[in-house]
Parts: C-alpha cells; sequence; structure tokens
C-alpha cells in the first residue's frame, strides 16, 4: 500500500510540473546576495514553483528538519552539507537509525540546472527527486501522507504554506519548497570562474593555467564529459573504475546491456571538496582520481571509448589537481544563507 500510494504521488507530482517552465526568469535574492553567475544561463522554473523569498524560506526550513525522518535524527542536510558544497564526507551517508545508504550522496550545487536526478537518472524534475529519500528505507524511511500530516500540526507550517504557495500544507507544497530551497544553490564565483568568465587574469596561477589547458586538451579529453559551464555533459558514462560493477546503474532502469555500470556525469565544481569520488565513494583523494584515469580506467565491456592511458607527468598530474582545486567556490560554501 505504502509504494502503491508512492507511484500515486509521483505521478501527480509530475502532473503539475510538466504543465510547463519559465524559461527567463532569473533569480535574484532580495539581499543581492546571490545571482546568476556570469557564463551561466538562466534557471528553467516550472510554473507554479518560480522563486520567491516564502518558499525558498519554506523550503530551507524543511531541507533541515529532522521530522522528515521517521526517527526523527536525519534530515537532507544531514547529507548534503552546506561546507562540503552540499555533499557529504564518508562513502555511504547514514539514514533513519544509521542505516546504510546505497549510493554515494552528490553534490547539489548547481543542480537547478540538471535535466534528471539520481546518479542513474531515473527522476526526470527536482521536485519529484525529494520524494526518493522520503520513501527510501535506509534514508528517511516515511511516507509523504504520514509526513504531512505530522507537519500540518506545526502552526508555522501551515502559515508558511498559506504564504508560500496559497494552499493548504500538502505534498505539493512539501516537495516544491525543498526544491525550491536547492535551485539557489548556484555557484560560480571560483577562482576558475574569475579568470575565465570575469577576465581576471590573476585568478589563476601558472600551475592552475597549465592544468586548465591540459583540462581542455585532446590529451585527457577531460572536457569531453566535464563540459561546459557546470563541468559535465549530463550524459551517462563508465570510467572503468571496476571490471565488474556491483552496482549495476542506469541498466537498473532501462534493463539493457549496454547501461550495466554507467553512472551520470557529475559536476566537477568544488570538487576538491566532495571527497570521497565516484558513485561508490571508493576512491578518496584527487591523486587516486588523475591516477585512474592516467591509466586509462580498468577492462570493462561499457567502458568509455575516449578512456585511454594518458602517461601525464607527475608535473602534469599535479597542475591537473590544482586547476580542480581552483573551482573551489569559497563565496557559496562560507554563505550563511544556505546554513540552519
Amino acid at each position: 500500500m505504502r509504494n502503491l500510494w508512492v507511484f500515486i504521488l509521483v505521478l501527480l507530482s509530475a502532473a503539475f510540473i510538466l504543465n510547463g517552465c519559465n524559461k527567463d526568469k532569473q533569480v535574484v535574492f532580495e539581499d543581492n546576495i546571490m545571482r546568476i553567475p556570469e557564463g551561466f544561463p538562466s534557471i528553467n522554473y516550472p510554473v507554479g514553483n518560480e522563486y520567491t523569498k516564502e518558499r525558498w524560506e519554506l523550503g530551507k526550513k524543511l531541507f533541515y528538519d529532522n521530522q522528515l525522518s521517521k526517527s526523527n535524527t536525519v534530515n537532507c542536510g544531514s547529507c548534503h552539507k552546506p561546507s562540503l558544497a552540499f555533499s557529504d564526507d564518508v562513502a555511504f551517508s547514514l539514514g533513519n537509525n544509521n542505516e546504510i545508504g546505497t549510493s554515494n550522496a552528490p553534490t547539489l550545487v548547481n543542480i537547478a540546472y540538471h535535466p534528471y536526478y539520481t546518479r542513474a537518472g531515473g527522476v526526470p524534475t527536482l521536485e519529484m527527486q525529494v520524494l526518493v529519500p522520503i520513501q527510501e528505507h535506509n534514508e528517511f524511511n516515511t511516507n509523504i501522507l504520514e509526513l504531512v500530516a505530522l507537519l500540518n500540526k506545526d502552526k508555522e507550517y501551515k502559515e508558511a504554506a498559506i504564504n508560500a504557495y496559497n494552499r493548504e500544507f500538502d505534498p505539493y507544497v512539501l516537495v516544491r519548497a525543498i526544491a525550491n530551497f536547492e535551485r539557489s544553490f548556484i555557484s560560480g564565483n571560483s577562482p576558475f570562474d574569475k579568470y575565465f568568465y570575469q577576465s581576471q587574469k590573476s585568478a589563476l596561477s601558472e600551475s592552475e593555467i597549465k592544468g586548465m589547458n591540459l583540462f581542455m586538451s585532446n590529451k585527457t579529453n577531460c572536457s569531453k564529459c566535464h563540459t561546459g559551464f557546470n563541468f559535465t555533459n549530463n550524459l551517462f558514462e563508465n570510467n572503468g573504475l571496476y571490471e565488474n560493477y556491483k552496482d549495476i546503474g542506469r541498466m537498473r532502469l532501462t534493463k539493457l546491456e549496454l547501461d550495466r555500470g554507467l553512472f551520470k556525469v557529475p559536476t566537477l565544481r568544488n570538487v576538491a571538496l566532495t571527497a570521497p569520488y565516484m558513485h561508490d565513494g571508493s576512491v578518496y583523494t584527487l591523486e587516486q582520481v588523475i591516477e585512474n584515469y592516467d591509466k586509462g580506467g580498468k577492462a570493462f565491456i561499457n567502458k568509455s571509448a575516449i578512456l585511454k592511458p594518458l602517461y601525464l607527468t607527475n608535473y602534469e598530474k599535479q597542475d591537473l589537481i590544482n586547476f580542480l582545486k581552483s573551482l573551489t567556490d569559497e563565496q557559496f560554501i562560507n554563505n550563511n544563507i544556505f546554513k540552519k
């Protein structure tokens, strides 16, 4: 019965969201702390969930509310910490009653620009993604209807729902408010951005510039997958991490062998803060990441065709690492508006 209700609500959520999008509205916070950075496109908002301060504040309150979990011990921010660019520092985060997660918690940076969600890409909207941790047994392990009934006892939530969405606090309000808050996690003021988009030529060191050029060269092909303003092509690839994969990745959704071991290419923004890396958090340092790619990855039938041994020198490896560290946006991770 629980799964049936979740399925019904997912369909209802989709119906509300797919009515249309506002393609041009810019994010402008009333305190002017954040705007769309230079080089970034505007954000597509689902109709009915455009940014407003009231929706954002309600979403922030929900994001950090332990009542979202059945045991009242964890919330969204437990696994997605602002100081870590809304990621976690363990391979698998702990959820309700210390249940261990099944995949590494990804950064939520610039999630407003993602075309689909989860590492296997099985969720088409951010609003619908909110339902995933709520019902997962090893995350919040609760039920959206029970959760709404519980939170409706809170006078502040009831009033906030009316102010934000002009309706009672219900599943529609809950998932949209959290998504509204998450869409504001926009990071685009790193040293790289200052150099590349803002023409501050002193923002990067000589080593970082060498690393950037190497990253974008045909020698490494890094930018074939990690491309554009968000350093991802949003496609599904295999990087030869294993010869055999316990987690079958996108194949779980498509049932196709050609999707075995394929995962969504992650953004590299703030990557120096988001270790451990890979879908299973099995790689702990940027040095180990570079070594895997330098060797061309392990033999796997679905490994990306662009991966090959690079034969990088130690100096080149260090330049690449220094460039990756230049993608850290200190202003973003230290922005108090995102903190509990």
